[in-house]
């Protein structure tokens, strides 16, 4: 009888304080993730997502950023971040996806999301959640994207 065992995905979380050394942290702790999974190939692309994330997530918020990192499958990662501010940006407003029908997507720093448009062009899909408070303290939102090695193609340099 053949036994089936299930698939050993990867999960990992990282709370970071409100602290603009928080971005380095990040970027390091994930590419020693990808590094440690064999999944190397990612890093570059990850770590500028990452980096956007904490970023957006300093300059909106007061309170602290937490990292999920997540292996979804099919040579996949997902990164969400969470911090304190309801707010959810504008380019995250709708969730995306690349595809053979996706509309090109053009990043502009000067937008009002500045980075994150850089996350749209890496991410192979993306979106985000409003928390309500329904715990006390619990709120913000979470903003999320995923990354394969097929975003390395995507023409943006890392």
């Amino acid at each position: 009888m053949a036994t089936v065992s299930p698939e050993n995905r990867w999960s990992y979380s990282l709370i970071l304080p409100h602290d603009p050394r928080s971005v380095r942290i990040a970027r390091l702790t994930l590419r020693g993730v990808l590094e440690s999974h064999g999944m190397d190939e990612l890093a570059d692309v990850a770590e500028l997502v990452v980096s956007e994330f904490v970023t957006h997530s300093y300059l909106s918020a007061d309170g602290p950023t937490e990292v999920r990192l997540k292996e979804v499958g099919d040579g996949r990662v997902r990164i969400s971040v969470w911090d304190t501010s309801p707010a959810i940006p504008a380019e995250f407003a709708r969730p995306g996806r690349r595809g053979k029908y996706a509309t090109p997507r053009t990043a502009n720093v000067e937008d009002s999301g500045g980075g994150l448009s850089i996350v749209r062009l890496c991410a192979e899909s993306w979106g985000s959640w409003a928390l309500r408070e329904s715990l006390p303290g619990v709120g913000g939102k979470l903003l999320w994207c995923e990354v394969s090695p097929r975003s390395g193609s995507l023409g943006v340099a890392a």
